[in-house]
C-alpha cells in the first residue's frame, strides 16, 4: 500500500507526469491491485485544458472501454468510417471500415483527460501537482526514488520499485537514462502547423488532408459545434501575422472552397498557435528500474494521429509488464517491454513521416509530381488505401 512516513512517500510505481499516458498507467495498474503516486510540475487545470489530439484509433478505443474508461466516449465521441484526401480539383473517400474493418473515434486529449481525472479522483489516486526539481534517483538498483518540491515549497521523496517517465519531451525522464546507453534519431521538418479552434459546426462529415500548391490544409473537428483547422506555414512564423480573415481565406483556397459545390463555413476563432513537426525516437524505453512512455521516449508529427495513440499503446504494453513483475516476481514483459514497444514507434514513425512528406510542399516541382503521383495511387489502388487505412485506424497493441 502506498504509505508516508518520515517525509517519504513509499509506493510500488512512481510515475512522473499526469497527462493521459501517466494518469492511464495509474488507472489500469491501480485496477489490478498495483499502488502508484503521480507527479506534475503543471498544475491540473493547464494539463487538463491542453489543445492536442484529436482522433483516437480503434485499438485506444478498445484499450480505454476495457478498462471502463469510454462510458462519456461512447455518448459523446463521434466515431468516423475514414477520411478525405484532396488534391486541386480531386476529392476522395477513404472507408476504413471497408478496407480494415477499423474505424477512428473524434473525442478531443481534453476529453480523455477529464474521463482519466475523474476516474482516478475517485479512486483515490494520489497526484501531486505543481512540482518543481523533479529528480531521479538510484534508477540501477531495486530501490529506485523520485524527489522533488511539492506545491508548498517543502521537499519530498517518493520510494518505489519502479519509475515511469511519462513526462514528455521536456521533462527529466529522457535525460536520466545515461549518454553511454541512450540513442536518439530526430527530424526537424522545414515547416509548421498554424492551428485553430473555431467556434463553428464542421464543414465536412470525416476529416479533410488537402495537397495544395500553396501548402497543407487540414479539416478537422472537435464536436459537432467545434472546428479544428490548420494550415501549413514556414518555420518561425509569428500567429500574430495571421489574421482570422487570412487564415479563413487560405483555408479556403487550400480546402477548396466552390469546388463541386462544397462550401468552408467560417465561424469566430477561439484559439490558434503554431506548431512545429518533428520526429524524434529515443532508445532504449527501459532502463534499470526505469520505463519510458509517450513523448519521454518519442515525438511525431501530428499528420498520422499518432501522437496520443502511441502513447496509449505504450501503456497498453507496459501496465501488464509491471503487474507481472510487481505481483508475480515475473519480470519476463518488463524485459520485452522496451523492444516490443519499439517496433510500433518505429512503424508509426514511418507512418507519420508517410503522410507529411506526402502532403507538405517544398516548393520543389520534382517533389510536387512524385506526391501527385502517390496521391493518385494510394486513392486508386486498394492495397495502397489498405495500407494507409491500416495505419491510420491502428495496429493491435503489441502487434
Amino acid at each position: 500500500m502506498t504509505s508516508e512516513g518520515d517525509g517519504v512517500l513509499r509506493t510500488q510505481v512512481a510515475i512522473i507526469g499526469a497527462g493521459p499516458a501517466g494518469l492511464l498507467l495509474s488507472h489500469l495498474l491501480g485496477n489490478a491491485g498495483v499502488e502508484s503516486v503521480v507527479v506534475e510540475s503543471r498544475s491540473q487545470e493547464y494539463v487538463a485544458g491542453r489543445i492536442r489530439a484529436g482522433i483516437l484509433e480503434q485499438s485506444t478505443v478498445d484499450l480505454l472501454r476495457s478498462a471502463g474508461l469510454a462510458d462519456r466516449l461512447s455518448r459523446e465521441g463521434d466515431q468516423h468510417r475514414g477520411i478525405h484526401l484532396q488534391w486541386p480539383h480531386e476529392r476522395h473517400h477513404l472507408d476504413f471500415v471497408d478496407l480494415t474493418g477499423r474505424s477512428v473515434w473524434v473525442y478531443g486529449q481534453t476529453e480523455v483527460q477529464k474521463d482519466l481525472v475523474a476516474a482516478r479522483t475517485a479512486a483515490g489516486q494520489q497526484v501531486h501537482y505543481e512540482v518543481a526539481d523533479t529528480a531521479l534517483h538510484d534508477l540501477e538498483t531495486d530501490h529506485p526514488s523520485v524527489t522533488f518540491t511539492d506545491a508548498e515549497g517543502r521537499p519530498r521523496r517518493v520510494a518505489a520499485d519502479v519509475v515511469v517517465g511519462c513526462d514528455g519531451s521536456f521533462g527529466p525522464s529522457r535525460a536520466a537514462v545515461p549518454d553511454a546507453v541512450r540513442r536518439t534519431w530526430d527530424r526537424t521538418y522545414p515547416y509548421s502547423w498554424l492551428g485553430i479552434l473555431a467556434d463553428v459546426a464542421p464543414s465536412t462529415d470525416e476529416l479533410i488532408y488537402a495537397w495544395h500548391p500553396d501548402g497543407f490544409a487540414m479539416h478537422s473537428m472537435r464536436s459537432s459545434s467545434v472546428s479544428r483547422l490548420y494550415l501549413q506555414v514556414p518555420n518561425g512564423t509569428d500567429v500574430a501575422t495571421w489574421s482570422d480573415d487570412r487564415i479563413w481565406d487560405a483555408l479556403a483556397t487550400r480546402l477548396g472552397h466552390g469546388q463541386d459545390g462544397w462550401e468552408l463555413t467560417p465561424g469566430p476563432v477561439t484559439e490558434k498557435s503554431v506548431l512545429p513537426m518533428r520526429s524524434y525516437v529515443q532508445t532504449p524505453m527501459r532502463h534499470g528500474r526505469l520505463f519510458l512512455a509517450g513523448d519521454a521516449a518519442h515525438t511525431v508529427p501530428p499528420t498520422g494521429a499518432k501522437g496520443l495513440n502511441l502513447a496509449v499503446a505504450d501503456v497498453g504494453l507496459l501496465a501488464p509488464a509491471l503487474i507481472d513483475l510487481l505481483r508475480k516476481d515475473d519480470p519476463r514483459l518488463a524485459d520485452a517491454y522496451s523492444e516490443t514497444a519499439l517496433r510500433r514507434v518505429w512503424r508509426c514513425t514511418h507512418f507519420s513521416w508517410w503522410m507529411t512528406t506526402m502532403l507538405h510542399t517544398s516548393g520543389d516541382p520534382f517533389d510536387e509530381q512524385l506526391q501527385l503521383s502517390q496521391l493518385r495511387w494510394v486513392t486508386s489502388s486498394q492495397a495502397g488505401a489498405t495500407g494507409l487505412a491500416e495505419n491510420y485506424a491502428g495496429l493491435p497493441i503489441g502487434f
